[in-house]
């Protein structure tokens, strides 16, 4: 399967902010300091949550070391990640884990929403631009009181990850010029 250009272009994006030290590759430590980060970020959330979030961002980072690591260095160049991380059947089991950690942190209270304060400081502590993250919490289309299912936010972070996908929710957050 032959990845759309919008597929490229946000797994383009994805390395770029997994690369937490901006050293140019991925290695473990960019998960730790990414999950600590975001972790971090909604302090409201139940320590079980932030557990599930930061176990899910050291096992995403193990997956990929293990799967794309052809030269065997201990980390990912960003060629290693773009030629094979937007292969379903390697990444769905990692990214259905990740889609679902994330978007719970999201929802402090547990309620099944995520308001958009969360939204932001989830996203932003990722290291998304807040007007694209704000461009994709409104294409979610939030309800009355400014929030958005769980499950349509986890949703729509396995669609970040498809290759086929073109013109999805997730397509706000790579910057066009």
């Amino acid at each position: 399967m032959v990845p759309t250009t919008e597929a490229t272009d946000r797994v383009e994006l994805v390395f770029s902010l997994f690369d937490a030290d901006g050293n140019g590759y991925l290695e473990r430590a960019d998960f730790d300091l990414m999950g600590d980060r975001v972790v971090a970020a909604v302090p409201a959330a139940r320590q079980a949550v932030k557990d599930r979030l930061t176990g899910a961002f050291r096992r995403y980072g193990e997956t990929l070391l293990t799967e794309l690591d052809a030269n065997g260095d201990g980390r990912v160049s960003p060629e290693e990640f773009t030629s094979v991380v937007l292969n379903p059947q390697r990444f769905d089991a990692v990214v259905d884990e990740f889609a679902e950690a994330l978007a719970a942190t999201g929802d402090p209270d547990g309620d099944g929403f995520v308001a958009r304060p969360e939204f932001l400081a989830l996203m932003i502590a990722i290291g998304f631009a807040r007007p694209n993250i704000e461009a994709l919490f409104d294409a979610f289309g939030p309800d009355g009181e400014d929030r958005v299912r769980v499950s349509t936010w986890a949703d729509a972070i396995r669609d970040y990850y498809r290759p086929e996908k073109s013109g999805i929710a997730g397509d706000h957050l790579v910057p066009r010029n």
